[in-house]
């Protein structure tokens, strides 16, 4: 009986215990990070990479290529200034503020990886499970026609995005189980399941008018700019060819922590060319002010001009640590050829990144072995024993060399000669049924091994895939090279109509809810997604979900080069190359901070020499 009792007791006791446990305070900040506490205190008064007394004025001119026929970067149709591959790194598109800043890819905190501070918000509060957060609203945040920013507008936003938006919005936002205005300063996200980054997620969106889209065509894709809130708006559109973004004398955050010392050009002009090449020419001429070089072989030999020499334009290779975007000739395993594993690698041994690094590129790039470039998610070789645990419930389905097999790219003399690949190549694609017939690689119903590579007007291009199709031509394939315009560019991408396609992913410090998009099953089929490849793996979706599912900052370590190995096994693409700097030229009208920024280009921190 008195056992009995002491039974009771102590499980009331720890039932007592589990509760508070349980029902722990939630944590309350200024600001957040997945895995860690917060560089910036919560009264911090700038960035310590900004000159907070930076004067304002004057002109900015850039480069975009390419051209648009929308505003609307939120939805499908169309093309807007935003899908100007590299354009967002200048942080001027974007001109919807957010609850959070930092860990957008159009405004990165420079200094501090993976980490948010509060914009719209003064302030989240979550549990430790994440299974919810909440913001508050600032008193001061408006729209730029003096509407208050309140719940409503961030419900709206959730809400419109989800249902009319571009569908990276409803695969990026798929983890909202529900969200709900509290008060009209207070709003709650709830969560399917908790995860550490979520709150990120949500602190991303951009915020949009209700009141103003109530009243329009959410889905035009329209050149009439919309209403907004950031430190930009657009004030002036030639279509096609040019776009205008003003300063908000009285934008309602310009004193905010986050953003003193930034913005700090009353005008943004975008040049839009079609042709890379011609746009140069322009910035030669002082066309426009600032040049991101793409090139190695241009930045090797096209600075030979007479401002450079007068010392009119500067240029710099500028260090970073910013993780690399993933460039790649993404294979289509939705469809023949590519659904073949053994055609893939057959075709990533036939190029020969070595002898183009010397002959095209004068050295410069260094060869991507991993889809997480220039960060510490690389898969290792062999794999640790802490991978192994990780991925023994898949053990049956893996193959037999699955954690012992070579998984870095080939590595060639750079004589050009590479008859051993061709080996290795034609003996895989044997394996597959493909025999030659005279000098063509044909399979069992005499069909020829034949692809096209996909892209829309890009000059400089086709000497990079010239070397890679000999190869392919020698040992029986037939590829070509297609370009087509943007607008029919974009639409195919959309919509998976190609065989390979050349395109660049962006890759986060710590990779968040674009891995969904990028490589889970669930992305595969739905438009406008970009897992280009088509992954359906099932390996791959346990990878990821579990990435963004731990709250242990060693396991998220481990699921990344776990999902690396996979993604590298199974070849689902022709890597490229990378550097990790920024090759950058200006016409020397600027100051800038004097050290560089390792998150960011930080263009918006520069500002006109008085």
């Amino acid at each position: 009986m008195i056992f009995a009792k002491r039974t009771k007791l102590t499980f009331a006791f720890l039932g007592l215990l589990l509760g508070v446990i349980c029902h722990a305070e939630p944590t309350r900040s200024h600001g957040y990070h997945p895995f860690g506490s917060l560089k910036y205190p919560v009264d911090f008064q700038h960035l310590n990479y900004v000159n907070p007394g930076a004067p304002k004025g004057g002109t900015l001119r850039l480069f975009g290529q390419g051209t648009f026929d929308s505003l609307n970067p939120y939805i499908l149709k169309g093309r807007s200034p935003a899908d100007t591959p590299g354009i967002q790194m200048y942080g001027v598109t974007e001109i919807a503020d957010s609850l959070l800043m930092g860990s957008q890819p159009h405004n990165p905190l420079g200094d501090e990886a993976g980490a948010a501070y509060g914009l719209i918000a003064d302030w989240l509060e979550y549990p430790e499970d994440r299974s919810w957060c909440i913001f508050h609203i600032r008193d001061e945040a408006q729209f730029h026609d003096g509407h208050p920013i309140r719940a409503d507008d961030v419900v709206f936003s959730v809400n419109i995005l989800r249902e009319k938006g571009h569908p990276e919005f409803a695969l990026r936002l798929a983890d909202i189980a529900n969200i709900e205005a509290i008060d009209s300063q207070t709003v709650k996200f709830t969560f399917h399941r908790g995860r550490r980054d979520l709150p990120l997620v949500a602190g991303a969106i951009p915020i949009l008018p209700r009141h103003y889209w109530q009243q329009h065509d959410f889905d035009s894709a329209s050149l009439t700019p919309p209403l907004s809130s950031g430190p930009y708006k657009v004030t002036e559109v030639k279509a096609g060819r040019q776009v205008t973004f003003t300063r908000v004398k009285d934008y309602w955050a310009k004193d905010l922590p986050v953003n003193r010392g930034r913005y700090n050009f009353d005008t943004v002009e975008f040049e839009f060319y079609r042709d890379a090449d011609v746009g140069f020419e322009a910035f030669k001429a002082g066309g426009y002010d600032v040049h991101y070089d793409y090139s190695s072989k241009h930045w090797a030999t096209a600075y030979k001009f007479s401002a450079l020499k007068e010392g009119k334009v500067k240029r710099a290779n500028v260090p970073h640590r910013i993780p690399r975007p993933v460039q790649a000739f993404f294979f289509n395993t939705r469809r023949a050829p590519f659904n073949d594993i053994n055609v893939r690698r057959a075709a990533n041994l036939l190029f020969d990144f070595q002898w183009s690094n010397k002959n095209l590129f004068s050295g410069a790039y260094k060869r991507t072995q991993s889809w997480f470039p220039n960060s510490v998610y690389s898969a290792t070789t062999p794999a640790s024993d802490a991978e192994k645990a990780l991925l023994s419930p898949f053990i049956e389905q893996l193959p037999d060399d699955y954690f012992t097999a070579d998984i870095s790219a080939p590595i060639n003399d750079g004589s050009g000669q590479i008859r051993n690949r061709m080996r290795e190549a034609l003996a895989l694609l044997k394996e597959s049924g493909w025999k030659l017939d005279g000098q063509t690689l044909v399979n069992a119903e005499g069909r020829p091994l034949q692809f096209t590579v996909l892209n829309y007007h890009n000059p400089g291009i086709y000497r990079i895939l010239a070397p890679w199709f000999r190869n392919l031509k020698r040992l029986g394939i037939e590829a070509q090279y297609r370009e087509i315009d943007p607008a029919a560019y974009k639409q195919r991408l959309d919509t998976f109509d190609y065989d390979v396609v050349l395109f660049v992913l962006p890759v986060q410090a710590y990779p968040g809810p674009e891995l969904k998009d990028y490589f889970a099953s669930a992305s595969a089929k739905v438009v406008g997604s970009r897992n280009l490849a088509g992954i359906r793996n099932p390996v791959v979706d346990f990878l990821v979900e579990h990435a963004l599912s731990t709250d242990n900052e060693t396991d998220y370590r481990l699921s990344l080069q776990a999902l690396d190995r996979m993604l590298r096994y199974q070849q689902y693409g022709v890597l490229n190359y990378y550097i990790n700097d920024h090759r950058i030229a200006w016409w020397d009208k600027f100051a800038r901070p004097p050290e560089p920024i390792p998150y960011g280009l930080g263009l918006d921190t520069w500002w006109f020499k008085q």
